[in-house]
């Protein structure tokens, strides 16, 4: 018999894992996990940040926010990831609070009194978004035909385009310095080309283990080299507690509000187009195939730690495209990463002190990295565009009519200052607006018509993929 078995094993070798299913030892999983967090954790605190100051919180009420959505998005991370039951994608997608909701979220707070007061109709508005997302969720994933490579190429462009000005403004020194001499010195300048220089020239010369670790060594190269010039100051580690848990309705209970309510849903129909976009990509650069089951089970995950969120004083979630960058540049695609990067993530919500010391990465240092990060989403992107004829007009007009729209709020930023705040609220975003916009229009032009030719089909890309060669930069098919 144990011939038999010998026998058998050499003629059917058991298959090797799929890349984004293995699990890489602990010690690469906890420093490309912590390389995840390093790059999200700029864009994961801005949030709360943004929210709190716009509300008049207090500074303990601000660092409380912070440390509630550090915890919560560890949670989701490891939910989206890990999978469990029918909920996560089980893809290397890093969980965060979505852009998208920030302006809505203002408004709806404001228009509660603001303080924690506004926080509490916030928090109605996102748990009722939260279960109307996951219930959702599997009706949604059926009409993934009408989110073409046209809508959802689109869409990650204009993700990394309306992403990009937020680097490069890290990059100056940071929104907190707008307006003071301060803002792009010199100096600040320079941290922030040198870090990117620091992680160009890792992926030139570095070998491939040191090159899927750029962006991290980029980050504390930077961070040292700014520390050695006076520049990183560790006074408010020492000052930050060690130890801090977030409890559920730490403000009070909810408040449920229709207006809220209706908004915050299409702020959530808004972040389920761009996590549906967020998947295809992530299939797209690791290579695994992505059907309506996947995205139903990633916007399961969405819903779930958007509810989760509103319990524990936290905010919607979306996968994060700005890992999805990291992902490419690293080429590390295994979603255990992604576990490990959670755990991080729920270390540093309980552990303030350990919060604060990642915090004083310098705002330039993480604008160089974000800039090669984000360029790398709306690279993505166009990766995905090369698939659709734009010598067809009304593909290009689409393409075209939306990246503008999605400039809107960017480039003119008084545009939609006269409006009533709801439309304001939920337009006033250049994701948003040139979401709807890509998504509008596909529907007049490509789906609400006879013509056969302009139906796009994912299964028939995916059977003329795997026809074509590998692309040895992409790791995917070879694009024309």
């Amino acid at each position: 018999m144990a011939r038999v078995s010998r026998q058998s094993s050499q003629q059917f070798p058991r298959q090797r894992a799929h890349p984004v299913d293995e699990v890489l030892p602990v010690g690469k999983l906890a420093l490309y996990g912590f390389q995840h967090v390093l790059a999200f954790y700029a864009a994961a605190v801005i949030v709360p940040i943004l929210l709190g100051n716009s509300l008049g919180l207090s500074h303990d009420e601000l660092v409380y926010l912070i440390n509630a959505d550090l915890l919560t998005c560890g949670v989701a991370s490891i939910i989206q990831a890990l999978g469990v039951w029918k909920i996560g994608a089980k893809l290397p997608l890093v969980q965060g609070v979505t852009f998208t909701a920030v302006s809505p979220m203002i408004a709806i707070g404001l228009g509660a009194g603001g303080g924690t007061a506004g926080l509490l109709v916030v928090y109605g508005a996102v748990i009722t978004a939260g279960i109307a997302t996951f219930l959702f969720a599997p009706f949604f994933s059926k009409l993934v035909k009408y989110f073409p490579p046209l809508v959802i190429g689109t869409i990650l462009t204009i993700i990394g385009l309306t992403l990009i000005p937020q680097g490069l403004q890290d990059a100056a020194g940071g929104a907190q310095l707008i307006g003071k001499p301060e803002y792009g010195d010199p100096k600040n300048l320079l941290y922030a080309l040198g870090t990117l220089l620091f992680i160009l020239l890792m992926v030139r010369v570095g070998k491939p283990y040191l090159s899927s670790l750029a962006v991290l060594l980029g980050l504390v190269a930077g961070t040292a080299v700014a520390w050695l010039l006076g520049d990183v100051q560790f006074g408010a580690v020492g000052e930050a507690d060690w130890f801090g848990v977030s409890t559920p309705f730490h403000y009070g209970l909810p408040k449920f509000e229709l207006f809220p309510i209706v908004a915050m849903v299409v702020v959530m129909l808004i972040t389920m187009v761009e996590t549906t976009g967020d998947v295809y990509a992530i299939g797209e650069i690791t290579d695994k195939k992505v059907d309506n089951d996947t995205v139903a089970r990633a916007l399961r995950a969405d819903g779930a730690a958007t509810v989760l969120g509103g319990v524990f004083n936290s905010f919607p979630y979306v996968a994060f495209a700005e890992n999805i960058g990291l992902v490419r540049m690293s080429k590390v695609m295994s979603r255990f990463v992604v576990v490990g990067a959670g755990v991080f993530m729920i270390i540093l919500g309980l552990l303030p002190k350990a919060g604060s010391l990642v915090a004083v990465i310098p705002h330039p240092v993480l604008g160089g990295a974000a800039i090669s990060m984000f360029g790398m989403v709306a690279a993505v992107g166009i990766q995905i565009l090369g698939k659709v004829d734009l010598r067809e007009e009304r593909n290009a007009l689409i393409l075209a009519v939306s990246l503008a729209a999605s400039m809107l709020p960017t480039v003119v930023g008084p545009f939609f200052d006269r409006m009533p705040d709801d439309v304001r609220a939920v337009l006033d975003s250049g994701i948003t607006l040139g979401g709807l916009t890509a998504i509008v229009l596909n529907l007049f032009f490509n789906v609400f018509t006879r013509r056969k030719s302009m139906e796009i089909d994912w299964d028939d890309i995916e059977d003329d993929e795997s026809a074509e060669p590998a692309d040895p930069y992409f790791g995917g098919a070879a694009t024309r």
